[in-house]
Parts: structure tokens; sequence; C-alpha cells
């Protein structure tokens, strides 16, 4: 199938790892122009090199914070600079620590708030006068399966990423007739260092080893299995690409069907 996607600017944040690498390098295979942003400028150059070697596509780093406010809009600034715009933006924000209510704290909220909902914010807000301008566009939020099903101790993640799903499905409706798209990609367990994370407080919480940590979330997914960032970055780059122009405001789940819910 061609997705349409040969030539296509994507801007994929925190892609130095996880998930956001997977995707970085499934769409340059798909062959768009891939722009890369993530925190730490030596892990970031070496991901560009990595998926430079594997498709031998070109690809642009931009380090930068995106917690810090104007280091959004400064890295779609230097994106369109680069490339001369942006046909495709992917916003991912880093995980927030694993903790119940009561032990978080204030700047720990203002942190989440900063990193995953803000950043999505100033990202769209600077990229989208271009997609209306030349009247195509994606945007994608990369959220969680937790804003359909809460998990236990992840009130950060629950909470941020629930505000971020409603911002991106507020958005998909102002931005349809302008023909683009705005859709939420929600990872379930999978195999990526931020699950290793969570797996370490788990054993630390309960008192069990981080296998059995695993075990247990594989015990929950019907497929039996975690799953793996290619399997994740596969949605990503369908709904990124113009196969997929009549679907948007939609929050799609790759979990192995974890969820228990109708929708």
């Amino acid at each position: 199938m061609d997705l349409g996607l040969k030539g296509k600017v994507a801007l994929i944040t925190g892609a130095s790892s996880g998930l956001g690498r997977a995707i970085a390098e499934e769409l340059a295979v798909e062959g768009a122009d891939v722009v890369i942003c993530a925190r730490r400028a030596d892990q970031l150059a070496e991901v560009a090199k990595s998926i430079e070697a594997t498709t031998k596509r070109t690809v642009h780093a931009i380090t930068a914070d995106l917690a810090k406010p104007g280091e959004a809009a400064r890295v779609v600034h230097d994106t369109i600079a680069a490339k001369g715009r942006i046909d495709v933006l992917l916003t991912n924000g880093g995980g927030p620590p694993s903790l119940p209510f009561e032990q978080t704290t204030l700047e720990q909220w203002h942190s989440a708030i900063a990193m995953n909902l803000e950043s999505a914010l100033e990202l769209c807000r600077a990229a989208l006068p271009g997609m209306k301008e030349r009247k195509w566009g994606r945007i994608l939020t990369l959220t969680s399966i937790t804003v359909k099903q809460p998990v236990e101790n992840l009130i950060l993640s629950n909470s941020v990423r629930a505000a971020v799903t409603g911002f991106a499905r507020t958005l998909a409706n102002e931005v349809a007739p302008f023909n683009i798209t705005v859709n939420n990609l929600l990872p379930g367990y999978t195999r990526t260092e931020r699950l290793g994370g969570l797996a370490s407080a788990v054993s630390a919480r309960k008192g069990i080893t981080e296998a059995q940590a695993y075990s247990v979330w594989e015990s929950q997914i019907p497929m039996g299995r975690l799953g793996e960032p290619r399997e994740f970055a596969a949605l990503a780059a369908f709904l990124a690409s113009e196969r997929a122009s009549y679907i948007t405001g939609q929050s799609v789940a790759v979990d192995g069907g974890w969820i228990k819910s109708l929708t």
C-alpha cells in the first residue's frame, strides 16, 4: 500500500528512544523527510545516524527541552527553516513519575503539564498556520491507554494525557475544514525504556521482581504478550498518510486488547 508519505515533512518529538524513535524510523521508511527532536543531543545524533543508515534517508535533528516555554515554537520554526514546511506533527511528551496522588508534589504536576499538555499546545499553535494555508496536515498526539482505562499509581499520566486527548479531540473539529486530521495514539504495555522504568517502580512498591511485574501485565493482555514499538509505529504511519484522510478525532489504541471498554 502506497501511503503517500514520500516527500512529506514530519516532525516527531520525543524521538531519541522508544515509540518516538520507532515512529520516526517508520515514517522515514515510507519516504518522509523526518525531523526528530529530544533533549539529549548525543543520543539524538546517534538515533539520526541509525535511521539514516537503515532507511537511506536524511534525518534532521533538533535538540530542545519542550517543557520550557518557547522551545516548542522554536523547534517548529527551525524545522520550517530547514525543510520549508511541516506536513505531519507528532507530539510526544515524556512519561511522568509513577506515583499515587498523595505522594505527588505540585511541582511534579506543573512539570507533567508543561511536558505533555503545554508542549502539545505550543507545537500545534506554531505548526497549524502553514498546514491551514496548504490545506493539508496530520497531527498525532501520543498519549496512553490510561485515557480510556486509568492505571493505578499513574495519576499524573492519567490526568494530563486525558487533558491532551480532550484538546486534540476538540481541535480536530476546528481544523477539519482545512483537510487537517488530528488523532490520538494510545500505546498499551509496549517494550520500551519507559515500561522498564514502570516495572522498576512496581517492583519497589510491591516487593516483587521486575520479571514478575512484566508477567502481571502480560496476564492482563488478551494477546498474552507486550507490544513492540514497530507495531505501534505502523498505526502512526497510516494515520499520518494520505490514505487516512477521512479519519479524525479518534483515539486509537494499540494494546493487544487490554482496554475492556466498548469504545
